[in-house]
């Protein structure tokens, strides 16, 4: 079973131009809603399982260097934050080097919701690729790979937290402009 290659006469007339773009678009907003259901089973919003990952593969960091690592919104990250603190997932105080500075750690109690995350993730997997054999998934890897690697021209838009799917990345850089929106694939 063949894909339909996308008809650009099916296209809003805006999106002529870029029928590629658009299907990637529609096509990161439903991932983006598939992993909305799928992380509201663990109590979580899109985006803060990725502010956990920091978290879990890191050990305790100041909120600054997580909002870094995380390459989201400084105001967006706060709010996450917030939430997984009033729900037992992590802990912010104040760092003893520099009592300006907040430290934020993992709790003893997200160790559930790590198990939770992992399993969500590798639902939303199976999910995504559905339907395609172990050549096609990695032809996809490899060709969003080259995709990224065309929208990466600005240092600061280079995610840092996704390896690239083909090969090392030339520079690892940080971007704390990044919002949550932006972070649909």
């Amino acid at each position: 079973m063949s894909a339909e290659p996308v008809r650009s006469d099916r296209l809003p007339p805006a999106a002529r131009g870029g029928p590629v773009s658009h299907t990637l678009a529609r096509v990161a907003r439903m991932h983006r809603a598939t992993a909305g259901r799928l992380l509201r089973a663990a109590g979580i919003y899109p985006g803060q399982e990725f502010v956990m990952m920091c978290l879990w593969d890191h050990g305790p960091v100041r909120q600054s260097e997580l909002i870094k690592r995380a390459e989201l919104d400084p105001s967006t990250v706060t709010k996450m934050l917030q939430r997984l603190e009033q729900a037992g997932h992590v802990r912010r105080s104040p760092d003893p080097a520099d009592r300006r500075a907040v430290v934020v750690e993992a709790t003893g109690e997200s160790c559930a919701l790590l198990a939770q995350v992992a399993d969500a993730w590798r639902e939303l997997e199976e999910h995504t690729l559905a339907g395609l054999d172990a050549r096609e998934r990695a032809e996809l890897a490899r060709l969003l790979g080259k995709v990224e690697a065309n929208l990466c021209t600005e240092e600061a838009e280079c995610p840092t937290t996704a390896a690239p799917a083909q090969g090392p990345r030339q520079e690892e850089s940080t971007s704390s402009a990044r919002s949550t929106s932006a972070a649909e694939l």
